[in-house]
């Protein structure tokens, strides 16, 4: 370990620690913090390691340093805050009815004058660019034709390969054909549904969900079957097993890892008892990875597909929000339904772009993806940790906030009186971009819930906004 290494994990130890003291109690709001000499002789740890870990909780809004004074407790993550209800409703086989409100919501013009806290994508100050933009040079020097010819169906041969070594970090291992690379995991999930359904039938979703899925099924003519997902955990493996008893069911689609909007996670044990029960009924679960990178504590979740060891499980995911969103590279695990995914991926779009591809491939290579991952994760976590409390001091009293562990959006449970898309029409009209709940689910279970991006740094413009987000919904 280097020196630079050992600085490094010495401090994150150190904030670690501290933070755990927050969070159960043991530190309190107001309480005064060691001063940064004492910390370093009881931890016999030199004094720039102590202001790093100090600097880095006040990052994340938990400690404030007073002038003169020293260091405080400012803010206790989840104590002080009310995760959203769990909507429980009955499970019936609907028609998609939520299209207008959709469209409404993703044709309006966001300018960069607006607060954009409806699209959960990563800012471009989060992003390595001039490392990017190394690999795109690169990409294009070595490919003969500059990447103007088409690239392999199935996807560039060393993208697969590199891609295949991201699931040893969720305990499984593939092959470079067992991967197929798409135009992001929209794709991905579009070609995988049409590999194993026809319209008419029906697909179990999570409730709420992310529009998008919405917008795909109405569009391939599916019926869907909602099952309400608990705020901390996601849908019960038990509620799925009901589903699939009682109704006719050609695919589950789920985001298991930080859904989105509710950010929950569905806990490991769960997720092999949901590939048991999707295996036992022979109905291939098409799994929306694409967040589960983005975890805040110190392991990443396991996947669905890692417990699927008869290839009933689809894997999808992409590299659209955790690097380069413009870049549309997604790719897909088909299990048993290979050569059916492989044949929609190429009557769909014949080929993903050569050039981004192996852009991609040479900085997945240059061994860059992880350092920039782990930077991306701790500027998540502080972001959440700021616009949570941002919410809690300008919203409402009674507001309650999901408390996710990994991701970047934030769901919003409002008072009852609340017209979420009479909200957003209002919150627009003041240049703020918010998602309303009605977008999320087929029911009017959520007219009064929002979701909030925290993919963009805090910033006076944010802190001012999210004041006036308050206001507006104090006047409703």
């Amino acid at each position: 370990m280097s020196a630079g290494d050992e600085e490094l994990f010495l401090y994150e130890n150190i904030a670690r620690t501290i933070e755990d003291s927050i969070a159960n109690g043991t530190l309190k709001v107001g309480d005064k913090l060691d001063s940064v000499r004492m910390l370093s002789q009881k931890m016999d740890v030199s004094m720039s390691t102590v202001y790093n870990a100090y600097y880095e909780l006040e990052g994340k809004g938990l400690i404030e340093s007073r002038p003169r004074s020293g260091y405080y407790v400012r803010f206790v993550p989840d104590k002080e805050l009310s995760a959203p209800s769990f909507t429980d409703h009955k499970v019936d086989v609907t028609e998609i009815t939520n299209r207008e409100f959709i469209d409404e919501v993703i044709q309006q013009p966001v300018t960069e004058e607006y607060l954009e806290l409806s699209t959960a994508v990563p800012a471009p100050e989060l992003l390595p660019l001039k490392k990017i933009k190394r690999s795109i040079q690169a990409a294009y020097r070595s490919d003969p034709t500059n990447g103007i010819r088409y690239e392999h169906h199935r996807g560039n041969p060393g993208l697969r390969r590199l891609i295949s070594k991201l699931a040893l970090s969720w305990e499984r291992t593939f092959h470079e054909d067992d991967i197929v690379i798409t135009a992001g995991c929209m794709e991905a999930l579009s070609v995988s549904l049409r590999a194993v359904t026809k319209p008419g039938d029906t697909v179990v979703i999570e409730s709420p969900t992310y529009y998008g899925i919405f917008q795909l099924l109405a569009s391939m003519d599916l019926n869907v079957l909602e099952i309400p997902a608990r705020p901390g955990a996601g849908i019960s493996p038990e509620r799925l097993e009901e589903a699939l008893q009682q109704n006719q069911v050609q695919a589950v689609v789920l985001i298991p890892s930080f859904n989105n909007p509710l950010g929950s996670c569905i806990p490991d044990e769960a997720k092999r008892q949901i590939v048991e029960i999707i295996t036992k009924h022979q109905v291939p679960l098409i799994e929306d990875d694409i967040y589960g990178e983005m975890f805040y504590g110190e392991h990443r979740p396991n996947t669905c597909k890692t417990y699927d060891k008869e290839g009933w499980v689809i894997y999808c995911s992409s590299f659209s929000k955790t690097l380069a969103p413009g870049f549309r590279i997604g790719w897909c695990i088909p299990g048993r339904f290979n050569k059916e995914v492989y044949y929609q991926k190429y009557i769909n779009s014949l080929a993903s772009p050569t050039l981004t591809q192996r852009a991609m491939a040479h900085f997945l290579e240059k061994g860059r993806y992880d350092l920039h991952l782990k930077r991306l994760r701790k500027e998540l976590h502080i972001q959440c940790l700021k616009y949570s409390q941002a919410i809690k001091e300008y919203f409402p009293e009674g507001t309650r906030i999901s408390q996710p562990k990994g991701g970047f959006v934030l769901w919003i449970e409002l008072s009852e009186r609340i017209n979420a898309i009479e909200l957003y029409r209002a919150a627009f009209e003041e240049k703020i971009s918010i998602a309303p709940g009605q977008i999320f689910s087929t029911g009017d279970q959520f007219q009064n819930y929002i979701r909030i991006s925290f993919g963009r740094p805090y910033s006076g413009k944010t802190d001012q906004g999210l004041k006036k987000l308050g206001d507006i919904i104090e006047n409703q």
